[in-house]
């Protein structure tokens, strides 16, 4: 009676979702491994910097040091058509060309309890995607494709927008284990061969493991042990287009030096524009606050790997429809079809856009009000995911996003 129970539960969310889930009546659940006895010595080592071909935008930086130069096109990159040198995600030139040449690779990294802040290699993903996962949690899923990391984490467990974020990116994907509903779901699909989970050291080590105990990912060494596998479709350069980049503000959008978003009283964050660096810069909760906003406590976010700052030229709000598969324990499923409203915040200016998709295995579109492709900055991109009942509250100098599910 509970697997017929079950079914009839994924039959449901299949239809809800769009998203096709498909699980067997008897599927196999992986089995994790014995944490690994070797453990790692925390030696960093850090890609070269992307080579961002500046233009005589304000507040655009060069993050290479290298002298500007105007040749990044008047037009931009994408979204399709990328030259095979720039990166598709960040519409940077990468350092290591060679990189693009292989799946992305997403990887879960964990936001509370605080203790585990700052986080390790987050400076170092392409793009992030902040989302709501239980009892009032965020977590980061991590994207690498231009540059690697020779530590991120924590890794944690996977949850149901994984399966999402998987067949938009066609990537690997690094997790420390799930749920057996969310487990059976992954196992269960195409892209099952690219699945890690921690079974041996490196590429995935235990970091502290007579305290701390962190489970750590090193994203070349992913990417190698994936390699070695023969997996459908290869692994290969993928066609990621969909993304738009253009150092020149896309027109007048209106001043937003600041955002906050909140997901919860344990979990909220501010966005501060830096017109220095033409970025913005994230600051996280250091406690609860039950009273609305009226105690929230902040502190900036650095990057425990590379010293840095967390940072993001782009900070996307997305609004995607959140519904529960099961309550108790909490369950919920973001259901990435769309459309919707994003609001983007660059070069200290809000575009509000809509976001939809055309497939399944295509990135989700940016669309401004005249319906085209509309350009991210060329470089990295937060993107915080929040219920289509959120709420926004407009202020003088600032926007705030309050997190809700129906």
């Amino acid at each position: 009676m509970k697997k017929i129970s079950l079914l009839i539960a994924f039959v449901w969310l299949t239809a809800a979702c769009v998203m096709p889930f498909f699980v067997p009546a008897s599927p196999p659940v992986p089995t994790v491994s014995e944490t690994p006895s070797a453990t790692w010595t925390l030696t960093p080592t850090v890609t070269a910097t992307p080579t961002l071909y500046p233009s005589i935008t304000p507040g655009l930086t060069n993050p290479s040091g290298a002298s500007p130069t105007p040749t990044y096109p008047p037009e931009g990159f994408g979204p399709s058509d990328f030259p095979a040198s720039i990166d598709p995600l960040t519409g940077l030139q990468a350092a290591d060309p060679t990189l693009l040449e292989r799946r992305p690779l997403l990887v879960k990294v964990a936001n509370l309890p605080r203790v585990y802040r700052p986080q390790w290699g987050l400076s170092l993903a392409d793009q992030v995607f902040e989302y709501y996962i239980e009892e009032g949690t965020t977590r980061f899923a991590a994207l690498f494709l231009g540059q690697d990391a020779s530590m991120v984490g924590p890794v944690r467990s996977a949850r149901l927008f994984d399966h999402h974020l998987m067949n938009m990116f066609r990537a690997d994907f690094a997790f420390a284990s799930a749920d057996y509903r969310v487990r059976n779901l992954l196992f269960n699909q195409s892209y099952s061969d690219r699945l890690i989970i921690e079974s041996s050291c490196p590429p995935m080590c235990r970091w502290e493991p007579k305290s701390a105990d962190y489970l750590m990912a090193d994203t070349a060494g992913l990417t190698t042990l994936i390699n070695q596998r023969s997996v459908p479709g290869g692994n290969g350069r993928q066609n990621l287009d969909g993304f738009a980049f253009n150092p020149h503000s896309p027109g007048s959008g209106t001043p937003a030096p600041r955002l906050y978003i909140r997901y919860s009283s344990a979990i909220y964050n501010r966005w501060d524009y830096n017109a220095a660096t033409g970025k913005y810069e994230r600051s996280s909760d250091t406690q609860d606050d039950f009273q609305n906003g009226a105690n929230e406590v902040y502190a900036p976010l650095t990057d425990r790997l590379t010293g840095q700052a967390i940072s993001a030229d782009n900070v996307v709000v997305l609004f995607v429809r959140h519904q529960y598969f099961k309550k108790k324990p909490e369950i919920v499923d973001i259901v990435l079809s769309g459309p919707d409203n994003a609001y983007l915040f660059r070069d200290g200016q809000l575009f509000l856009l809509k976001w939809y998709r055309n497939a399944l295995d295509r990135t989700f579109i940016l669309a401004g009000p005249d319906g085209k492709t509309f350009p991210l900055k060329p470089g990295n991109t937060w993107f915080e995911v929040v219920g289509t009942s959120s709420q926004v509250q407009v202020n003088p100098a600032d926007y705030r996003f309050v997190f809700k599910i129906p």
